[in-house]
């Protein structure tokens, strides 16, 4: 892919830079990533993802912007109060990057159309707010042997990791570091615990880095290492994380190997 005088100009800033240069810079703009979720996580992520020139750029959703929204989600604005969630994004997409293409799906994730719905991608972000969608991405990547850049927010505390067990040993999967969810009673939702607003920028925008560095591959990588963020000690924390052999999913022997059963 050649680069115009245009995008050049654009992403000067990407193509100065000795590790990505416009080789680098191609390889962002014929970038396919799915991006589930237009809220906290999910804006910022768009956002830079959008400036950084990544060519293609889904983004599944099935909300409607609401005033509570407005607090984290920088992506949307009062004016779209009311709008579905991918439709607001798209247009803020449209407007930082319009040579960006945007695939806006309005619908919740299910083990009926996950498949489906990251078939076309090199890479998908999970910036969702529930672990039945988190254990339903991870299935369906490892499944699919696509790389997933994972995050989540609670309260004043974010975290991060990279999984790509499809590649084998030493690489984890969700599941190796998270066999089961916790109880429903044990982990509340934003909604009832409540968010520190910028975190969603800070864990956003840490999310999108790891995505561009996994297109580009760049640096080092975030699998099999869970970044730990807490915004009140202003503090980063770092566990090293192992393939576990008795994984139901990536483990010697697995017992899930369809997404039968699964829901998000």
């Amino acid at each position: 892919m050649e680069i115009s005088d245009e995008q050049l100009h654009r992403y000067a800033r990407h193509v100065i830079l000795d590790e990505v240069g416009e080789e680098g810079q191609a390889k962002l703009l014929a970038a396919k990533v799915l991006v589930v979720g237009a809220g906290g996580l999910g804006a910022p992520l768009l956002m830079y993802l959008a400036a950084a020139g990544v060519g293609t750029l889904g983004v599944i959703d099935d909300d409607l912007v609401e005033l509570s929204n407005l607090q984290r989600q920088v992506v949307h604005s009062t004016d779209r109060l009311g709008v579905a969630k991918v439709k607001s994004a798209a247009e803020t997409v449209a407007a930082l990057n319009p040579e960006v293409r945007v695939v806006p799906v309005e619908a919740r994730l299910d083990a009926g159309n996950v498949q489906a719905q990251i078939a076309d991608y090199d890479l998908v972000a999970d910036g969702s707010d529930n672990f039945a969608t988190r254990y339903l991405l991870n299935d369906a990547c490892y499944l699919a042997k696509k790389t997933l850049v994972s995050a989540a927010l609670l309260r004043f505390d974010g975290q991060l990791s990279t999984f790509k067990a499809h590649l084998g040993a030493p690489h984890p999967c969700y599941r190796c570091v998270f066999p089961e969810p916790p109880p429903a009673n044990l982990i509340p939702r934003c909604e009832e615990a409540g968010i520190f607003g910028a975190i969603a920028g800070i864990m956003g925008s840490l999310q999108a880095a790891e995505v561009i560095k996994e297109i580009l591959d760049l640096g080092e990588t975030l699998s099999g290492r869970l970044l730990m963020y807490d915004s009140l000690a202003t503090g980063f924390r770092e566990i090293k994380v192992k393939r576990d052999p008795a994984c139901a999913l990536c483990g010697d022997s697995p017992t899930i190997t369809d997404l039968s059963g699964h829901a998000a």
